[in-house]
């Protein structure tokens, strides 16, 4: 299972790229999940006793993302308190405010080194910054990876507190995307930001906003 955020070159790394595979599960721990209603649709996240685990961009339809959760054996349940402020935080994101997800913890138990080392530096981007694929593989200390950078977005768990729409392609291009919509959800967070997409996005069934 991919996550969100999935670079085009990903898909046909070559020699030394990671081979697609399903995702792991955090801890293979029981998840809780709340619902977040925001101005942009109903996020949903789910935690473990670690921190964050999953992160469901919003969708129009709560059912939806409350089906997503439930792929992941996630349980509805008061937010934790480690996580008190992340609702109210994503709340303000789409209201159009800069956010800093920076001090959510996060569970990324199982995660292999590369791919930690890959959203620990997308992580550090601010509101509204793009890097490329390349150009983040650098940061991360994996200087020439970047199929291999867009494989390990691929697998973020938690797209928004870990920035993977900010990571675009070189050549002026978006680069993928995996959540519902596609390219044109990318270029919505990112014209949510005020960025500025390298490029228009081929025309997809937009999601939620």
């Amino acid at each position: 299972m991919r996550g969100p955020c999935q670079e085009d070159g990903g898909r046909r790394a070559g020699v030394g790229a990671p081979r697609p595979r399903l995702w792991y599960y955090p801890a293979m721990t029981a998840l809780s999940y709340a619902l977040v209603p925001t101005a942009l649709g109903t996020f949903g996240i789910a935690w473990s006793a670690a921190g964050l685990a999953r992160l469901v961009l919003a969708e129009a339809d709560a059912a939806r993302v409350e089906a997503r959760l439930a792929r992941f054996g996630a349980l509805p349940a008061q937010l934790a308190d480690g996580l008190a402020g992340l609702a109210s935080d994503i709340a303000r994101y789409a209201e159009g405010e800069p956010v800093d997800f920076a001090a959510v913890p996060l569970d990324l138990a199982g995660a292999p080194g590369f791919d930690r080392d890959i959203w620990t530096a997308a992580r550090a981007l601010s509101h509204g910054e793009t890097v490329t694929y390349g150009e983040l593989a650098a940061r991360a200390g994996h200087p020439g990876a970047a199929h291999e950078t867009g494989a390990a977005l691929g697998r973020n768990p938690v797209p928004l507190v870990v920035p993977c729409h900010r990571i675009v392609a070189a050549g002026g291009r978006l680069g993928g995307f995996s959540a519902p919509g596609g390219a044109v959800t990318k270029a919505r967070l990112l014209a949510h930001e005020r960025a500025r997409p390298p490029a228009e996005p081929t025309g997809q069934q937009v999601f939620a906003f």
